[in-house]
């Protein structure tokens, strides 16, 4: 099983920035597509991010054009930039390991980190 642990979250003003990165941990990560989601509290896990073995990445409607993710599959580790971050960008950020279905889905997601804090001032 794989192994998530997430890091880089943090206080920021609004329109600053915002490096996140997920560890992953386990021989299957090559394989997986991974993803970011965000949550508050009482409400459902929205879905951010995914990007594919090879490179191929989605969006939220909401982060496109401000946030990108990466990956270094040498260091089994993925990224997500954020930029021009806005107050309602706050939320804990989850990392996902994809099993199946649809990458928007917090129910295609097998294995999760703990979660990493953003808030973001206006």
């Amino acid at each position: 099983q794989v192994r998530l642990v997430e890091s880089g979250g943090g206080l920021v003003q609004a329109g600053g920035s915002l490096r996140l990165s997920c560890a992953a941990s386990g021989p299957t990560f090559n394989n997986n597509v991974m993803g970011w989601f965000r949550q508050n509290p009482g409400k459902e896990r929205e879905f951010v991010a995914a990007i594919w073995w090879g490179g191929t990445t989605d969006y939220g409607e909401s982060v496109k054009g401000r946030f990108t993710i990466s990956r270094d599959n040498a260091k089994n580790t993925v990224y997500l930039q954020m930029n021009s971050l806005k107050p309602e960008d706050t939320a804990v950020y989850y990392c996902g390991v994809y099993v199946s279905g649809s990458v928007y889905s917090e129910r295609s997601v097998g294995s999760w980190g703990q979660g990493t804090q953003v808030t973001v001032s206006s």
